[in-house]
């Protein structure tokens, strides 16, 4: 079985061909890129970083239709009122019971676990939850 070659996997780059002409000479040709057909400039890395962060910074939470909130911002919400650790199946109960969330899934508990982990892997230090022990999270202090 032969493996697919990662090398230039997800780059677009420009692609040079030289090529003979009759008289023997050599002569370049650079390929465009898609988006330089459609009159977009190529970007660079530091642009997009920029980019990014400015579009992070103006991002604005939607309000939900029903009022509830996200599984993240309840949990937070269920561990400052309860001012120490819980587990994510105590902190679905209470969000449920208090109306601030409604999950869709069949494991709500699951979903809110690997959404804490994911956050605290993410953000790191600034993240909101605390890891103290399996499967117990509390609210950084």
């Amino acid at each position: 079985m032969k493996k697919a070659g990662t090398k230039n996997a997800g780059k677009q780059e420009k692609a040079v061909k030289t090529s003979k002409s009759k008289n023997g000479k050599s002569k370049a040709a650079v390929r465009e890129l898609p988006s330089e057909r459609m009159g977009v400039p190529p970007t660079t890395p530091d642009v997009d970083a920029k980019v990014s962060a400015a579009e992070a910074k103006a991002r604005k939470k939607t309000v939900r239709e029903d009022g509830t909130m996200s599984g993240l911002d309840a949990a937070a919400k269920i561990l400052v009122d309860a001012g120490g650790a819980l587990n994510c199946k105590a902190m679905v109960e209470q969000a449920i019971e208090k109306g601030y969330w409604k999950p869709g899934g069949k494991t709500p508990a699951a979903t809110m676990y690997a959404a804490i982990l994911r956050e605290i892997q993410k953000k790191g230090d600034t993240s909101r939850f605390v890891k103290t022990e399996r499967g117990m999270f509390k609210i950084k202090a």
